[in-house]
């Protein structure tokens, strides 16, 4: 295998993991704090329509990178008022908002089909971008890339490191004990929630300047929910997660460069490969059903009612 293909395709899957990276590590806040947001694939996809609506509009990619994070925020205000405050069942609103999302982001993008941007600028360093095999692997990427690789670091951080990240876990493992020392579960919840869809939209907003600078409906393709799968294959710890996004960015692009190479594989077969390994992921971590609550905040998806 020659080093000139390597090197696009290890380009490739950092680009395919990078939204991964950004949906899973919003989620595992939201789920450490006890709560279980099933609406990210509607939140990355409104991300991505409205970061790329503005890309198209203002031609500056930060601000439509901005745009992406507000629209995800945007939504997961409305998953977070109507289950933390309202009382809502988690489940039927995430989905509900997914479904929402993606309807929604049809109907807005529908203008924009055809339309392309430039894309993000890369990262270009004179002299150590020109260096053979590492100027491109670590100087070749976009500022998203390497924020995506901070984030996992500041995140993981402030959840084992900071009282802050001590009272999301506590908030996530024992609701009722949180509030009967006086921390609001409500705040802390809300907070959480907001973050993730933040990133959510950041990831979304990845999808549609970046890794393909352009829209097209229901361009996610589901990635939401893989980045669902990868909080518990990551067993909630950020770390594991974003390797876990790059392991999953890797078999998408695999069976890309597999098609391209003419392999005796139906193609439709090696399309699914990345759901499939998705789908035996989870398999494999019920099997061992304890270890899995013992990893899992206990009150996930636990709505709180304060008791007087």
């Amino acid at each position: 295998m020659s080093v000139d293909w390597l090197i696009p395709a290890i380009l490739t899957i950092v680009t395919a993991a990078t939204p991964l990276v950004f949906a899973a590590v919003g989620e595992t806040v939201v789920e450490k704090a006890g709560v279980l947001n099933l609406g990210v694939e509607g939140m990355m996809i409104m991300g991505a329509i409205a970061a790329f609506a503005t890309a198209v509009s203002t031609g500056s990619g930060f601000l439509a990178v901005i745009a992406g994070a507000g629209a995800g925020l945007l939504l997961a205000l409305i998953f977070g008022v109507l289950t933390v405050y309202f009382q809502s069942n988690q489940v039927a609103t995430g989905l509900a908002l997914t479904i929402f999302g993606l309807g929604l982001s049809a109907l807005i993008g529908h203008s924009y089909v055809g339309k392309t941007f430039e894309g993000l600028a890369k990262l270009d360093i004179p002299g150590l971008s020109d260096i053979p095999v590492i100027g491109p692997l670590i100087f070749g990427h976009d500022g998203l890339v390497y924020f995506s690789v901070i984030s996992v670091i500041i995140v993981a951080w402030f959840l084992n490191r900071t009282r802050a990240g001590l009272l999301v876990r506590a908030v996530g493992e024992n609701h009722d004990a949180a509030h009967s020392i006086g921390y609001s579960v409500t705040l802390v919840r809300m907070g959480a929630i907001l973050f993730g869809g933040a990133m959510a939209g950041v990831g979304g907003a990845y999808l549609s300047v970046a890794y393909t600078p352009l829209w097209v409906e229901n361009m996610t393709a589901g990635r939401g929910w893989i980045a669902l799968a990868l909080v518990v294959f990551a067993s909630w710890k950020p770390w594991r997660g974003f390797l876990g996004a790059y392991l999953f960015g890797g078999i998408t692009i695999i069976q890309l460069y597999a098609q391209g190479m003419g392999v005796e594989v139906s193609a439709q077969f090696l399309s699914m490969l990345p759901y499939l390994a998705t789908i035996l992921v989870l398999v494999v971590i019920s099997r061992d059903s304890a270890k899995a609550r013992v990893n899992a905040p206990a009150c996930l998806g636990k709505n709180f009612h304060v008791s007087v």
